[in-house]
């Protein structure tokens, strides 16, 4: 049994956690012999994960606490110290670092690591196992240098290989000041030295290792790092052409030199991600959170990616940014929609506990909600409805404009006349939230035949037209129902008057000022 747990809630299965592996990794090897890892799931029982700990007669449990799984983690803690008040609890991470004191969790617990805690819980465990007990409630992490670290991905197992994502990082921090992000609080970027870490990644890609997620929130800082890493990849890409390897990393949208072109371009389909973080393109809002970036170079490279090469983009934009207006939003929306990313990402701004966007909730009337995940509620530009109006514009953007299910359909559905992109998108979304009331747990079927419906009936768009995009994609996402337009003895008539929302003009042109559905 061991008398040291090393836990964390992910959020989901696929999700190996690299923060555990690198507490577990710089254990001294004493306290590591006598360590185990347990990783479990957000949506768990409580008494389940609680009973699964306590089987494993720990004398140390320790928690890995994020924005994501903080609810859940406090109600598991609450637990286990109602039924084995014995066992010492100690919790760390980005959710706990900061504003510490005046949260419940810290009420329940024994001992708090901030910061980075790779040193500091190792010496922790220490005291705890073997004394002195220590007397302070709260531990600093301690400084270190990265390449002082043992390296964790040794204790990625051949499970985790199989079946789940691994996360690595070849960096570590960010030298920009974002304010919505933890990484403003970042002194710079530092590297781990690179010939070390290709020597791990060689050895995962020995033992099967097919998908590599970085974690480095700016991958292509340092050009010679961002060449080495990718030429590491090219190389066994092209070496087993029939059983390649995935890499997905962070890039920064406006530095993209010609030789990082010219080895990106390379790439073949289906081996190279990147997610950019644009989040705004709006030169006002970018100076008000401190954020450096060429708009014009950002364009021309995604531009570039788009025309020229085969990675697959994510780009991410936030809304509730201050003095971002709604229209300026869909502005934004618009402009990177015509850049052609393969996914969009629609974000609402969330204040992250430390990060330095509190300085604006005055000024700008930024309201957040008091619970996790802290996502603003209404600001100066944007009331409570306008935001929850994007949010829902958010969710069926992800069913229908990220999923890939809507390739055929979803060029009708953001044709720009006569209104644009953003505003017939968010028409559609107004659309079905009114028919639904919902957006989660709409079936697949129920949602192309709504999409249809919007298409031929407020979006403008010719019967046969529609229904050739909506059967083209219905085909090719392999669900073998038949939509309402193809049932026998139906007409188009008919099948519009099925429809349960509430009866509205047709083609009835939304304004970006209209009232929330």
């Amino acid at each position: 049994m061991p008398a040291l747990v090393l836990s964390t809630l992910n959020a989901r299965y696929a999700h190996a956690s690299l923060g555990l592996r690198y507490l577990f990794a710089n254990l001294d090897d004493d306290i590591r012999a006598d360590a185990k890892i347990v990783e479990f799931v957000i949506g768990s029982k409580t008494e389940v994960l609680v009973e699964q700990l306590l089987a494993l007669n720990p004398k140390v449990v320790t928690f890995g606490v994020y924005i994501w799984n903080v609810e859940e983690t406090t109600k598991l803690i609450a637990m286990l110290k109602a039924v084995a008040p014995q066992i010492k609890v100690v919790i760390g991470g980005p959710e706990v670092s900061f504003e510490t004191t005046e949260q419940r969790i810290f009420a329940l617990v024994d001992h708090v690591v901030t910061g980075p805690g790779d040193i500091t819980v190792n010496k922790l465990a220490r005291a705890l196992l073997h004394g002195p007990r220590p007397l302070m409630k709260v531990h600093v992490g301690e400084a270190f240098e990265l390449d002082d670290l043992k390296l964790p991905y040794e204790h990625y197992t051949d499970e985790d290989i199989a079946q789940r994502h691994l996360y690595v990082e070849a960096s570590r921090g960010c030298p920009f000041k974002c304010e919505f992000c933890l990484s403003a609080l970042d002194k710079t970027a530092e590297t781990f030295n690179t010939e070390r870490f290709l020597a791990e990644m060689g050895k995962l890609y020995d033992r099967g290792a097919r998908t590599f997620k970085f974690v480095d929130r700016t991958f292509n800082l340092n050009i010679k790092t961002s060449l080495a890493i990718l030429d590491f990849f090219l190389e066994r890409i092209n070496a087993k052409p029939d059983d390649p390897c995935f890499a997905h990393f962070e890039l920064v949208p406006d530095h993209l030199p010609e030789k990082l072109k010219d080895t990106i371009a390379k790439f073949p389909p289906g081996t190279l991600q990147f997610e950019i973080g644009i989040q705004t393109w709006n030169p006002e809002v970018q100076g008000h959170i401190s954020r450096k970036q060429n708009n014009v170079k950002a364009k021309e490279n995604i531009r570039w990616l788009h025309e020229h090469s085969n990675a697959h983009m994510h780009v991410d934009l936030i809304a509730g940014l201050p003095s971002e207006t709604f229209a300026s939003f869909g502005v934004g929306f618009d402009t990177l929609a015509r850049l052609g990313p393969h996914e969009i990402q629609v974000g609402v701004l969330k204040r992250l506990r430390g990060t330095p966007i509190i300085r604006h909730t005055d000024a700008f009337a930024m309201r957040y909600n008091p619970e996790p995940p802290y996502n603003i509620l209404s600001n100066k530009e944007l009331s409570f409805a306008d935001l929850q109006r994007i949010s829902r514009f958010a969710r069926f953007w992800d069913l229908i404009g990220n999923s890939g299910r809507f390739t055929n359909t979803l060029p009708l559905v953001l044709q720009e006349e006569p209104a644009s992109a953003f505003e017939r998108f968010l028409a559609l979304a107004d659309w079905l939230y009114a028919d639904t009331g919902a957006t989660h747990k709409i079936a697949l079927e129920r949602l192309f035949d709504l999409v249809y419906r919007w298409l031929v009936s407020d979006g403008d768009i010719e019967i046969e037209a529609a229904q050739q995009a909506i059967l083209a994609d219905y085909q090719k996402s392999g669900s073998k129902g038949r939509l309402s337009f193809m049932q026998r003895g139906l007409t188009v008539s008919d099948d519009l008057s099925t429809s349960t929302r509430s009866a509205t003009p047709a083609r009835q042109k939304r304004h970006l000022a209209a009232t929330p559905a």
